[in-house]
């Protein structure tokens, strides 16, 4: 489609071969990667400021990082490694590039969430699962917190030129969760092996999102196979979004 793209990357040979094979799809483009661990606090700051200073514009930014864990372990800032990589890496990066964004509108901001919200809940007193850990329904409030963040977001963004979206990929026969060890690696390897769709099926909402003149003011929504839908009822609390967007400025020492 003749866009040029910035990656963020974690592990360098995948990264370097990622790059590899969109430099062959659009040889032509200056596309470029970026290296940050997404679950550090340092990290997302750092990669913020550093695309911010090297692109003079942004018209579209889309968080897709994510990660599940069967145990849970505590980054050095103090945050879940799934509550950090999941939902405050979105926050943190597009807060660092927001000038960019607004400065090259009309642009767009396109969150990677899932279906795998519907159910969960927060638990403000616990946001970062000290009580109970189980890496699935953490994993789904992570992905409710992409949902309200978008919201909150698109709020923010009234007026400037800049949409925000969010999205459910369907399940993708990606690498996401083979490493989440224990038996929750295995359960979802085999439920990819029987019931997982394409990278490329799966980046259709995504790209639609990016891409579409349809969507040129649309702007707050929830997506499933590229048409907007209603999430769960949790997700659509305002008050909810707000103290979600505040707690997480705090915790990420943004304010």
């Amino acid at each position: 489609m003749g866009a040029r793209i910035v990656l963020v990357a974690r592990d360098q040979a995948r990264g370097q071969v990622a790059l590899a094979r969109i430099r062959a799809c659009s040889p032509r483009d200056a596309h470029r990667i970026h290296f940050a661990d997404l679950s550090r606090l340092a990290e997302m700051k750092r990669v913020g400021t550093e695309i911010a200073a090297a692109e003079s514009r942004i018209d579209v930014l889309i968080n897709n990082a994510g990660a599940l864990f069967s145990s849970r372990r505590v980054t050095d800032d103090g945050l879940e490694r799934t509550f950090a990589t999941n939902h405050v890496a979105y926050f943190v990066l597009t807060h660092y590039l927001r000038e960019r964004l607004i400065a090259s509108a009309p642009a767009r901001v396109v969150n990677t969430a899932s279906n795998a919200h519907k159910g969960a809940t927060l638990d403000f007193d616990d946001l970062q699962s000290a009580k109970g850990y189980r890496g699935f329904q953490v994993y789904s409030r992570s992905k409710l917190c992409n949902i309200l963040y978008t919201r909150e977001l698109a709020r923010e963004l009234s007026g400037t030129g800049v949409t925000a979206n969010s999205l459910h990929p369907g399940f993708v026969a990606t690498r996401f969760g083979d490493q989440s060890g224990g038996l929750l690696s295995y359960g979802v390897r085999l439920a990819k092996g029987v019931f997982a769709i394409s990278p490329e099926k799966g980046a259709d909402t995504l790209v639609y999102l990016a891409s579409s003149p349809e969507l040129a003011t649309a702007s707050g929504g929830y997506f499933v196979k590229c048409r907007p839908v209603t999430p769960s009822k949790e997700a659509l609390d305002d008050a909810t979004a707000k103290r979600l967007w505040s707690e997480t400025a705090k915790l990420a020492r943004m304010e």
